[in-house]
């Protein structure tokens, strides 16, 4: 027997009002066999994060929601340089701070360049590229823990972002420090008494990063770029440092007598 139209709608209507019911009481089912492609790594357990980022004007998540990039119409707002309180303030970590991290996630002491080359599978090759300049190394190996490889490259991009939003023309920071054998150590205590013997760079972790010398990155075959003191690129850098060391990144000691940021990854 077939329904007259009014039935049908009645019908159609009561099965419209049931599945509202029950979406109403399971709300989970409305969300059932979605995936997300977001995974949250805990760095300090894992130790997991990405290089793949290959965007230099790109600026983290993190710091997405505190740094706009343009106005309403448009156009690229140019950012303040802050630079931060006091760098020895700022950046007190001394090295029985920065030891605990080092001796946690770095590798046994190396002796030296022969065991190194016999060592290459807890450590990875941290060379010279668009982020950063490793200069030539006389006291230390280009190797690195891959948490540690993985931090350095990080600062370097940040730090490309914040020249970008703050129009400044772009420089790659200079890694003076890696990691370094017990000969190593022996040789600049010959000539520093005061170096220490029980170094974090020893285990992997640590680098320093120069911070009255940089190197301008310019187009050959165009305009070149004006002139940018080095206050000022130092200023910027110490407030991507500040921020990687408050999101519990690394530690950060500033040096005074070597002239660069001695930092250890957490």
């Amino acid at each position: 027997m077939k329904r007259s139209g009014t039935k049908y709608l009645e019908f159609w209507g009561i099965v419209i009002l049931f599945l509202a019911l029950v979406r109403l009481i399971f709300p989970s089912l409305a969300t059932a066999g979605k995936s997300t492609s977001t995974t949250t790594h805990d760095t300090d357990s894992t130790r997991v994060t990405s290089l793949s980022s290959d965007s230099i004007g790109v600026m983290p998540a993190y710091a997405a929601s505190v740094t706009r990039y343009v106005d309403a119409k448009g156009q690229l707002i140019k950012n303040k340089i802050l630079s931060v309180p006091g760098f020895s303030r700022t950046f007190p970590d001394m090295n029985d701070v920065q030891m605990a991290s080092a001796q946690k996630w770095g590798v046994k002491p190396i002796a030296n360049r022969q065991e190194a080359e016999k060592r290459k599978n807890e450590l990875v090759f941290v060379g010279s590229n668009p982020f950063f300049e490793v200069e030539e190394l006389k006291n230390s190996i280009p190797y690195l823990v891959p948490s540690a490889a993985i931090l350095l490259q990080d600062i370097g991009k940040n730090y490309y972002d914040s020249l970008l939003v703050k129009g400044v023309p772009l420089h790659k920071l200079i890694v003076t420090s890696v990691t370094r054998s017990r000969e190593d150590i022996g040789k600049l205590r010959n000539r520093n008494r005061n170096a220490t013997e029980n170094s974090c760079h020893l285990y992997g972790t640590t680098f320093d990063i120069c911070y009255n010398r940089y190197v301008t990155v310019s187009d050959p075959e165009g305009k070149a770029n004006r002139s940018v003191r080095n206050d000022t690129l130092k200023w910027i850098l110490s407030e991507v440092l500040k921020d990687m060391r408050e999101r519990n990144r690394c530690w950060v000691k500033y040096e005074v007598k070597q002239g660069c940021f001695h930092i250890t990854v957490k």
